[in-house]
């Protein structure tokens, strides 16, 4: 019972790591600035995303070039602005596309979708109807940042979430924060790299070392003390650089912090096979946790919040970032605690899992230096 117990887990974890990734979150960003009866609006929507429902790749190379993308300008409009509509106090707006252009964030490149919106009167709340990706991404999501006189207001769309109506005059506080809590939560659930890296942690939690092998843990005291170490020392460091990197008073180039972020799954998981760590493992989930908090950072910087605003989220995506740690952690520590003793643990749960995510770090660390495509779906 115990061997084919402990099996179903070991699978069961190999198969959430490959949906994790399967279903990598994509993210749109929709930024609106209202200037009396009109909206002007910038749309930046990932190439990648689009290729999926409009299959923009046409020799299927794995690349897409401008011309490809350039000839289809008008299927990608078309696309984009019938998924999305704004009303201003309950009236409908009408949207008029511009140009297409091409932007290169972080995690690749962006068509960027300009265009004007005409409302009957001037909005002070302003609807947004957002189905874009509803039909083939259920994590997709919508960051929007509506601008007016000076006043910043923003949302988090989707599919599980399609509209809004935002007061165009500001969001207060309490909103904010308890928008970001929700986001924080969802970003370590549907995060590819801060999931598997915490899960790479987790995995030799019920175990201790002797040589150079794990054995079973004989005290339940000893294992949730290690656990609430490593969970806070690493929640305490990506506290410090997502709000240093925020706050703009350390900045680091996106795409070397995604290398590093991978970097740190792959140290965190060889170590699980081959240990070298041996004591006091809390201190290399700080330093980790530093690197990881400038990936972290990336969520709140693509929404350009004001100061006020700023505050409010910064705390909310933190407690919801630790709040869906704390989740991961109820889920799965009783059942590696409870199988810690069976030997299909370690072949196939502690050693096979941390081989499993060996490899995917090792390819997307070589995904994020080169920026050729090998796990992409």
């Amino acid at each position: 019972m115990k061997r084919r117990a402990s099996a179903w887990l070991a699978l069961l974890m190999l198969c959430w790591a490959a949906a994790v990734h399967a279903h990598k979150p994509s993210d749109s960003y929709l930024t609106l600035t209202v200037s009396d009866k009109t909206i002007a609006g910038r749309w930046d929507i990932a190439l990648r995303d689009l290729d999926n429902p409009l299959i923009l790749d046409a020799d299927g190379d794995g690349m897409l070039t401008w011309g490809e993308v350039r000839i289809r300008e008008a299927d990608i409009k078309s696309y984009a602005f019938t998924r999305i509509k704004l009303t201003g106090d309950g009236r409908a707006c009408v949207i008029h596309p511009g140009d297409m252009l091409i932007d290169h964030h972080s995690d690749g490149a962006y068509a960027v979708l300009e265009f004007n919106a005409d409302c009957p009167v001037r909005p002070t709340r302003l609807g947004i109807d957002y189905r874009l990706f509803a039909d083939v991404d259920t994590l997709h999501k919508g960051l929007v940042h509506v601008v007016s006189n000076g006043a910043t207001t923003t949302a988090i769309l989707g599919p599980g979430h399609p509209t809004e109506i935002l007061d165009v005059r500001g969001k207060g506080f309490g909103r904010t924060f308890i928008e970001f809590v929700g986001e924080g939560i969802w970003h370590i659930w549907r995060g590819v790299d801060h999931a598997l890296f915490l899960l790479s942690l987790l995995l030799p939690a019920a175990c201790v070392l002797h040589g150079n092998k794990w054995h079973p843990a004989n005290s339940p005291r000893a294992v949730a003390i290690d656990v609430l170490k490593l969970v806070t020392a690493f929640t305490a460091a990506h506290a410090i650089t997502l709000s240093l990197a925020t706050l703009h008073v350390v900045a680091l180039p996106s795409r070397w912090v995604e290398v590093a972020i991978a970097v740190t799954i792959l140290l965190s998981a060889l170590n699980n096979i081959v240990p070298l760590v041996r004591m006091r493992r809390w201190l290399a989930g700080f330093a980790f946790g530093l690197i990881h908090g400038f990936g972290f950072a990336s969520v709140l910087s693509g929404m350009a919040l004001p100061t006020s605003g700023l505050a409010a989220a910064l705390a909310g995506f933190n407690i919801g970032v630790e709040m869906g740690q704390i989740s991961l952690v109820l889920l799965l520590l009783p059942i590696l605690y409870i199988y810690r003793s069976s030997r299909w643990f370690h072949l196939a749960t502690l050693y096979g899992g941390s081989a499993a995510i060996t490899v995917f770090a090792t390819l997307w660390i070589y995904e994020r230096t080169t920026g050729l495509p090998v796990l992409a779906l």
